[in-house]
């Protein structure tokens, strides 16, 4: 049985309009925060495709505003399921900028969980988006997309990340660590035990936890900024840790 739902998220950021519209509205600035590929049109009625793991989700432009307001909705499904988003963009004073996202639709039978994947993940990925802007901005990057399914559950998973990184399974945001090819890093988002997101002096990291009706999943979603391909280091480190 399928199921509407509709949640709202807001961020303020240290950058101008025009720097978050970059971000949010051009494919390779969604590549910068997000994840997978976005391939994104620049008016109502074209296309706003997300590939990833060789799949590709599609979606259309409903409303582009430069500067202002983008939604794009996606395909709907034979039952009727589908998701909207629309972003909002507002200007304030000191160069800083407020981005309000409102993510709608209809889920499907197992909406509850599905629904609480959502609310979980949007909060670090925005928080992505404000260290990309702050650190990375105008950078494209390399990215990394790995899923492992079957990775166990929240505590597990979290426990093998967090001993990989070299700290506890109670790390915090600020807290230092030390990416597998011994990268220096330091948390800048910390959901225990569900996602972490680590910055280097190269990139963004997430590590997320992903579990509904359908079993518990890893996924990584990373972004180097100096070109350097990582996917089958990450694909690598992936198997030995959770195979």
């Amino acid at each position: 049985m399928t199921h509407p739902f509709s949640m709202s998220l807001e961020i303020e950021l240290n950058a101008a309009p025009e720097q978050v519209w970059d971000a949010i509205a051009t494919g390779p600035g969604i590549d910068s925060w997000f994840m997978g590929h976005t391939e994104l049109g620049t008016a109502v009625g074209e296309p706003a495709d997300l590939t990833m793991m060789g799949q590709t989700e599609q979606a259309t432009i409903t409303a582009h505003e430069p500067g202002t307001r983008l939604a794009i909705r996606g395909a709907e499904a034979p039952d009727g399921q589908f998701m909207a988003t629309e972003y909002l963009i507002e200007g304030r004073g000191g160069g800083t900028t407020v981005l309000r996202v409102v993510q709608s639709g209809i889920l499907g039978d197992d909406w509850e969980s599905e629904f609480e994947a959502l609310r979980a993940g949007w909060p670090i990925y925005l928080e992505t988006l404000k260290h990309y802007l702050t650190h990375f901005p105008g950078r494209a990057p390399s990215v990394t997309t790995v899923v492992r399914p079957g990775a166990g559950g929240p505590d597990a998973v979290w426990k093998t990340v967090t001993d990989s990184l070299g700290v506890t399974p109670d790390v915090a945001e600020g807290d230092d660590v030390r990416l597998p090819d011994g990268s220096a890093g330091v948390v800048f988002y910390a959901n225990l035990p569900v996602n972490l997101g680590v910055r280097t002096g190269e990139g963004l990291y997430r590590f997320i936890h992903s579990g509904t009706d359908r079993g518990d999943a890893l996924v990584l979603s990373h972004q180097n900024f100096t070109g350097r391909d990582e996917q089958s280091s990450w694909e690598a480190w992936t198997a030995e840790r959770f195979g």
